[in-house]
């Protein structure tokens, strides 16, 4: 006869990731905002550290770990006790997890503003924050699948499927493309370079959207959604087919974020298919939601927590059906590079995550502290004005990318560029902007509201820190039997073996991953190089990190696609050659000022660059860059230029070590920099006085003016077999 245990679910942890998802999720938001204002009013850009390029990243990073990640956090722990019918393996690993998580949303409030960033998109964090994450994400698998260990429920629901896959994938892109080689404490050197640095980028870059924004919740989706609703899950087998061909096609998918670029085509075109046939599993997975409502559409018009998971879930829906339409090549000629990505981008973070964060929230909240939620009305104000907020935020940028990209393609019937200047196709968006701002200030105005609602809901409340339940031990309960097992589908019986499911998983997510990246590294004739194109020299290389501190990737690209209309514009298309010495690559994701890969054949003076840094309007009247004046009074800072040297020549870079001791080095910096200087002066002599050959201003303008210069040489291409 089983033996029932009482124990007690943990739910302070529950509540602290609840705050502190609401804290983030203001702030995340606000730097939001305020990066939506810059763009309309670019005084708004006040000093280095709240500049646009330094903010946007906090912003991302903000939202996506800070706000989602502690709202997946919440959303985990509490399921996953009720689900396991056990506590949460360890208390001491859970408040590690906490404090360790907020300690790493800190500094990167911190350094990120500094100007500490490695420049790729969505780990943009610099090496030590890396390490800590993986630490405390080994804290939050230990505690997790401890938990499953010790659960009282002998098969795993659909919900922990989805837990699994994104702690084990997390793990996997996070080691491989945090791969970086130290200089100092707060910089390093992504050990890829050039291509293999652009593919492993957005091989983490779009999983770090399926396996952290996209995953988890699904997991939770399928709790709360349920329970919100008292209704089960429409088809088991249909979240079986969800999962696993979900988990398996998406690891794909990353390179449909590089058509048209320098990567080789095979890469590209199996990013695309592979894309396209994320459709099935992720509508099947929408259907699967929605589904579970049916004959309960009523109780969703009265409450307010379904309404926010029905429109999280069809967002979903919406964001899962574009993203694979955009990696059609057809159509991502037209959407790169446009505001239509970042349409489609927040589609899914306030759609998807806002919303499904917000109706959890509103279902938890009141559950944690045995009470209702103070205002149903309230929460049925904050629906609307945050769904208002959406369309009035995405719709404009829609119209926006659509009409930037037939502005950069225009020809005239004579055959030249209708708008060749690229200026004339920023402000022709300001008004889209500054609606996509009003969009983005009505959604934080409402989520400021459910904080509100939330925290009278507390106040009103008794919290309940935990909560006893029973269940009889795992070894207590009865197998199921012979007769049970002959009608039950096969993958009941996985769902009773973790560790095999872990590894199952693992081994779904491995084999696109390595499809993809192990021909790029064991074949080097799949990445040519030139024989044209030479090692920055250390000027050019602290130029370059300047570039990489002021986020300029945040709006220039520097890749030229094979089309008529990029070639008009900017010079030969982008070669793979070209990038072999780029620790990291720097090809951009958005263009809201034109591209630079070619910048240094152009034949801009230095005086141009000089005056464009300080006050672009002076040379670009109507542009919406930010100044940097602080380039021009800031010394620059050479007492790492021999180590950086030191580490790219451990990259590979073939830098002759021999020759270039730490006083050669800082020689030729010197002396590049005094011709730069000496050209500055004699161009404007008004200002001779202030052109130190020794400010950050001098190294940026000899990165800008070296862009383009090897790879356009009359130079055939070195393969390397």
């Amino acid at each position: 006869m089983s033996q029932v245990e009482t124990f007690r679910y943990d739910n302070r942890i529950v509540r602290d990731f609840a705050f502190a998802s609401v804290i983030w999720g203001v702030v995340g938001m606000l730097v939001g905002v305020i990066i939506a204002l810059q763009l309309v009013i670019p005084t708004l850009n006040l000093g280095p550290y709240l500049s646009f390029g330094r903010l946007r990243p906090l912003h991302t990073n903000a939202v996506i770990f800070a706000f989602v990640g502690n709202a997946i956090f919440m959303g985990v722990y509490h399921s996953t006790q009720r689900l396991c019918k056990a506590r949460m393996f360890n208390d001491v690993l859970s408040r590690i997890h906490f404090w360790g998580w907020q300690f790493i949303i800190v500094l990167a409030a911190i350094s990120l503003p500094a100007g500490k960033t490695t420049t790729k998109e969505y780990a943009e964090l610099e090496w030590p924050i890396d390490i800590l994450i993986t630490l405390v994400w080994v804290v939050f698998a230990i505690n997790f699948f401890g938990t499953i260990w010790r659960r009282r429920e002998r098969h795993m629901y659909v919900a922990l499927w989805f837990y699994i896959a994104t702690i084990v994938t997390v793990a996997v892109l996070h080691i491989f493309n945090s791969m970086e080689a130290p200089v100092t404490l707060m910089k390093s050197y992504s050990v890829y370079a050039g291509v293999q640095d652009a593919l492993v980028q957005w091989w983490y870059g779009h999983n770090a959207v399926a396996f952290f924004l996209t995953t988890p919740y699904l997991g939770l989706m399928y709790y709360y959604l349920p329970k919100a609703a008292n209704r089960p899950v429409f088809s088991y087998r249909l979240s079986i087919i969800h999962f696993w061909a979900l988990i398996f096609i998406y690891i794909w998918a990353g390179p449909h974020h590089l058509l048209f670029t320098a990567l080789p085509d095979w890469a590209q075109s199996l990013g695309m298919v592979f894309s396209l046939m994320l459709i099935a599993p992720s509508w099947g997975g929408m259907l699967n939601g929605l589904l579970t409502l049916r004959g309960a559409w009523d109780k969703v018009r009265e409450e307010p927590v379904l309404k926010f998971l029905v429109v999280g879930i069809t967002a979903y829906g919406m964001a899962t059906l574009e993203g694979p339409l955009l990696s059609i090549k057809s159509v991502n000629a037209l959407s790169h590079y446009t505001d239509w990505t970042i349409a489609h981008v927040h589609v899914g973070a306030l759609g998807w995550n806002g919303f499904m964060t917000f109706g959890i929230l509103y279902w938890l909240i009141p559950q944690l502290y045995r009470t209702e939620l103070y205002s149903k009305k309230w929460a049925n104000i904050h629906f609307w004005i945050g769904l208002i907020g959406i369309l009035i935020y995405v719709v404009p940028l829609y119209w926006a990318g659509v009409t930037q990209s037939l502005m950069w393609k225009q020809f005239t019937d004579e055959g030249v560029l209708a708008y060749p200047n690229f200026l004339s196709t920023v402000t022709n968006l300001i008004p889209f902007y500054a609606m996509r701002a009003i969009g983005g200030t009505l959604f934080l105005g409402s989520t400021i509201f459910m904080a509100i609602n939330l925290w009278k809901t507390i106040q009103k409340g008794d919290f309940e820190a935990e909560t006893e339940a029973s269940a009889p031990a795992l070894r207590d309960q009865p197998m199921p039997t012979a007769e049970y097992e002959a009608h039950a589908y096969k993958h009941r019986k996985l769902e009773r073996l973790p560790f095999l499911f872990t590894v199952l998983s693992i081994v779904a997510i491995l084999i696109g991953g390595l499809v993809e990246l192990v021909p790029l590294y064991l074949i080097k004739s799949n990445v040519p190089t030139m024989v044209s194109v030479t090692p920055y020299s250390p000027l050019e290389l602290e130029g370059r990190d300047l570039y990489i501190r002021e986020g300029c990737v945040q709006c220039h690209s520097q890749m030229v696609r094979p089309f008529r209309s990029e070639t008009a514009r900017y010079g030969d298309y982008s070669k793979a050659g070209e990038f072999v010495y780029d620790h990291p690559f720097l090809w951009g994701s958005k263009r809201t000022g034109p591209d630079l890969a070619r910048e240094g054949v152009i034949g801009r003076s230095h005086d141009w660059h000089y005056l464009h840094m300080e006050r672009p309007q002076s040379t670009s009247p109507g542009s919406i860059m930010p100044d940097y004046p602080w380039l021009l009074r800031n010394k620059l800072k050479t007492k790492d230029t021999w180590k950086k040297i030191k580490v790219m020549k451990d990259l590979g870079v073939p830098y002759p070590m021999v020759d270039y001791t730490p006083e050669v080095v800082l020689s030729l910096l010197d002396q590049q920099a005094e011709e730069i200087a000496a050209e500055l002066r004699v161009k404007m002599p008004d200002r001779a006085e202030e052109i130190q050959a020794d400010r950050e201003i001098i190294a940026l303008i000899a990165y800008l003016q070296r862009l383009g210069v090897d790879a356009t040489k009359d130079v055939p291409f070195e393969e390397e077999l």
